[in-house]
């Protein structure tokens, strides 16, 4: 989430029943109790546990459930409310049920605890994802036990696998059992944090994400006994400059619409926004704008980036001179800038030391992208209005990635969003995402069900 530099007065909204926000509130505690927590590996995750709480919650609402195993314990669930006109669109509502780890150490509470504390709900995932993944499980519920019988299909989906790529989740789903989600629409994460603007409250929607083009850079020497560095060929100390040439790259910046379009509504002084939305002088600009979350979303959205990770030594011991040197680099490339773009970019980083380095099993995805201009978007902006008065829906992109991205990938218009008050100011959500305190407030959470069963009623009828 990116913040304007600059603060403005908060503007009210209509709190919902606060029987969503209770069920929401337990829903989201037992699965942060859960800790489906995904570190990469083939074994972790266990969504199951997920799985199985959402189904004991959707127990009594008449709904049936489809469970999707991709490998042990790597569960997605599906429920779906059926629609009675077959021309009518169906929208998949699609929340993962799996969270990065957590070092408790750096916590003020117990990142597993799901405590609720002044009407703050504290844990890992409370923002990435599972706030979403709980409301829209209560608005599905809500519908379906109150005799709703939509014109459209309703899907509801909690996903297995989002934070590691979605290979046991929507990536499964999509390429193995197309027809179960099979959609005209989806809406995943993330969205709807409130940026307060001159002319009234701004809600960004994310239409479009980063491609990821992560590469293993190869740098080798010739080994050699430690005792006697002269004029050896170190390979960690050319990895070291390698490391050094792609921290400082910086390619030239592109102005997507979906950057210009989020810029102009958020009221900056002209100057500032002149100079954020042109591809010679936003660089400059960012190197000393505050606060540093937005300089560093702003850079994010008008550049194609480049972080060197993770170094894996190759050699052999403390006293062997190196001859193989691994650096993982995580890139995150502008939607339209293809793989070959990237590796394009990758050798005029290194310059003269390109022909040192040898990229290994080079992979990666396109951006996605998806029009604002739909039918479900102008529903999101009637709903929206109605919760909170004189708000705007407005498009952005996210640095990170999603599991929308499978579904853009097939053609299905996909965006992120929730429903978010302002009792967490919205500079500190950029900071919960992977990070520590994590947390959501109980108001959001009602909103949040609300606008999901609202948004529901008025797009499929």
């Amino acid at each position: 989430m990116a913040e304007p530099p600059r603060t403005m007065a908060r503007t009210t909204h209509q709190r919902p029943d606060g029987s969503l926000e209770r069920e929401a509130t337990d829903l989201l505690r037992t699965m942060i109790r859960n800790a489906c927590v995904n570190d990469g590996t083939p074994a972790s995750g266990q969504e199951v546990r997920n799985a199985d709480a959402l189904e004991a919650y959707f127990a009594g609402s008449g709904l049936t459930f489809e469970r999707y195993t991709a490998a042990p314990g790597r569960v997605s669930l599906i429920t779906r409310i059926e629609g009675s006109d077959r021309a009518a669109p169906t929208l998949l509502l699609m929340g993962h049920t799996d969270v990065v780890p957590a070092n408790a150490g750096g916590w003020q509470r117990d990142p597993f605890g799901g405590d609720v504390v002044d009407g703050i709900v504290w844990g890992r995932g409370a923002t990435d994802m599972l706030h979403i993944t709980a409301t829209m499980a209560v608005a599905t519920r809500r519908l379906a036990t109150s005799g709703f019988r939509p014109r459209g299909t309703l899907i509801y989906l909690g996903v297995a696998d989002e934070e590691a790529g979605g290979t046991y989740g929507a990536k499964f789903l999509v390429d193995e059992h197309g027809d179960a989600v099979k959609t005209d629409y989806v809406i995943t994460e993330s969205g709807g944090v409130p940026i307060p603007a001159p002319d009234g409250v701004k809600l960004p929607v994310t239409v479009a994400e980063k491609g990821i083009n992560r590469r293993r850079l190869i740098v080798k020497g010739t080994p050699g006994h430690g005792s006697m560095p002269f004029r050896t060929d170190n390979a960690l100390v050319t990895a070291s400059d390698v490391v050094r040439r792609i921290a400082a790259y910086q390619p030239k910046a592109r102005i997507l619409d979906e950057w210009r379009r989020y810029v102009s509504e958020l009221g900056l002084a002209p100057e500032l926004t002149a100079a954020l939305t042109d591809p010679d002088r936003v660089w400059e600009t960012l190197r000393t704008l505050e606060p540093l979350g937005f300089a560093r979303f702003a850079h994010a959205c008008t550049h194609t980036t480049f972080s060197p990770n993770l170094v894996s030594y190759g050699g052999s011991k403390s006293n062997v001179i190196p001859d193989r040197i691994a650096i993982d680099v995580d890139i995150r490339a502008l939607p339209d800038v293809s793989a070959l773009d990237v590796d394009a970019m990758l050798r005029e980083a290194l310059g003269d030391v390109a022909s040192r380095v040898e990229i290994e099993a080079p992979r990666g995805q396109p951006g996605t992208r998806t029009p604002l201009e739909t039918p479900l978007a102008e529903s999101m902006s009637r709903v929206t209005r109605a919760l909170v008065p004189g708000s705007t829906i407005i498009p952005r992109m996210t640095s990170g990635g999603t599991d929308a991205r499978y579904f853009r990938f097939k053609g299905v218009p996909s965006y992120g969003f929730a429903l978010h008050s302002q009792r967490i100011p919205y500079t500190q959500y950029p900071l919960m995402f992977h990070g520590n305190d994590e947390r959501i407030d109980t108001e959001s959470l009602g909103l949040s069900a609300a606008m999901w069963e609202a948004l529901v009623r008025d797009f499929l009828g």
